[in-house]
């Protein structure tokens, strides 16, 4: 761990400072926009552009890569992010943000991948684990420290447009004055969503869902928070809460899923993560009770992410991994599309508790789709013997963290087989 740290000590720091900026302007736009009298329709459709904007950058800056090389794109994308986040308060109306949005989306996407790739290059197959977890609890403490930013800040002024601006630019600083040089960039051409949906319905099913829910926490809950009349320190601490216990579990639930039936503990995790949805829609206006359903819908939808990825791979000859993660981003990018445009809708039919009536409803659906699939399929159809080793990845993956986790899946699933090879052999 602590080479791994000393090595990409620089890209760390840089995707940090990335975090901090994105997981601030999430927050601030809902509470911003809230303030400025924009409906939650409108709320909606701005917080569904980054996603858009996300999704297509997932597919077109690989190719920008190729073209003009790391550091360019790099250095141009995160210039029109400061630009963006200073513009936010000067264009104070729903379409200049969601223009905005769809244009941080792109180049969020695109700034990630470019770092990832530098990360990708500096991890070997025995460090690639190790690098994803550090980037994972990277990306967590991010948000978790713009949250308390945010709280300390004035919503209604210009100070906190301008920090995130700041953020992004510095960011630059570690990752391109690196001493690595650019690594050679490929990309895996994705799998055909009919093939993977064959290969694992019910991967592709929660994956869809997954998106959904991610969406709405990341877009949505600043706007639930302050619908409800929570404080902004509240809200922070609200949003907060989901990231600390994502992370938190993050573990636990991948050490249950290298020792138990995979289906089952989807299922099992979803139904948890559907409950404790329920508790803040069945009981509303009590703040502990808000953090707590938080706390376990973000416990579980987040880690949940990665164990779908791990069954999938359950299903799926190595070759086909890499390119299997493609095709599930795409399903989860269309989910993280659609999702804040369905909460936004359901707060305004059935109040600001379809908020979390959204959230239950998706997490519920996993865990019974998942229990009609043991009807229709055994374990025994897995491709290997063993199933592939569960290896922690965030909700908010681009392609290139996506590849990086299945080689570190495929690795670590050689390394077990070559341990078991060298045991002793017992006669029977």
């Amino acid at each position: 761990m602590f080479q791994v740290l000393t090595g990409s000590w620089a890209l760390f720091l840089g995707m940090f400072l990335l975090m901090v900026g994105n997981g601030l302007q999430g927050t601030l736009l809902g509470l911003r926009g809230d303030q400025e009298g924009f409906s939650t329709l409108s709320l909606s459709i701005i917080m569904s552009a980054y996603f858009l904007g996300f999704l297509f950058s997932s597919r077109f800056t690989p190719k920008l890569i190729q073209r003009v090389g790391h550091v360019r794109v790099f250095a141009a994308l995160g210039s029109t992010i400061s630009a963006v986040l200073i513009i936010y308060p000067v264009l104070v109306d729903p379409i200049s943000w969601t223009i905005g949005r769809v244009i941080i989306g792109f180049c969020f996407c695109g700034v990630y991948i470019t770092a990832e790739s530098w990360l990708n290059d500096a991890s070997s197959n025995e460090t690639r684990g190790k690098a994803l977890s550090i980037y994972l609890m990277v990306q967590m403490a991010g948000v978790v420290f713009a949250q308390w930013i945010v709280s300390q800040g004035d919503v209604s002024g210009y100070v906190l447009f301008i920090i995130p601006s700041v953020l992004v630019s510095l960011a630059f600083a570690p990752v391109l004055l690196s001493a690595r040089p650019m690594p050679a960039f490929e990309t895996t051409k994705p799998m055909k969503i009919k093939d993977l949906i064959n290969a694992s319905p019910l991967a592709c099913f929660s994956m869809f869902m997954l998106g959904g829910i991610f969406s709405a926490q990341f877009g949505m809950s600043a706007v639930y928070g302050n619908r409800v009349g929570l404080s902004v320190g509240e809200i922070s601490f609200f949003i907060s809460a989901i990231y600390v216990s994502a992370l938190v579990l993050q573990y636990p639930i991948g050490w249950l899923s290298d020792r138990m039936d995979r289906r089952r503990l989807i299922i099992w995790v979803s139904l948890i993560g559907g409950a404790g949805s329920l508790i803040a829609f069945l009981v509303p206006g009590y703040f502990a009770l808000i953090v707590i359903s938080g706390a376990i819908v973000g416990g579980m939808s987040n880690p949940l992410y990665a164990l779908v990825i791990a069954y999938a791979n359950d299903y799926l000859d190595k070759e086909d991994m890499a390119a299997a993660s493609g095709g599930l981003l795409f399903i989860n990018g269309v989910g993280a599309i659609a999702g804040p445009l369905i909460v936004g809708v359901m707060m305004d039919v059935i109040g600001n508790n379809g908020y979390w009536l959204f959230t239950a409803s998706l997490m519920l659906a996993i865990g019974l789709y998942g229990m009609y699939r043991t009807t229709q399929r055994s374990r025994t159809e897995i491709v290997e013997a063993e199933s592939v080793p569960y290896t922690p990845v965030s909700a908010a993956s681009t392609p290139v963290v996506a590849e990086v986790a299945q080689e570190a899946y495929i690795d670590a699933e050689a390394d077990i087989l070559e341990t078991s090879e060298d045991l002793p052999k017992v006669a029977p």
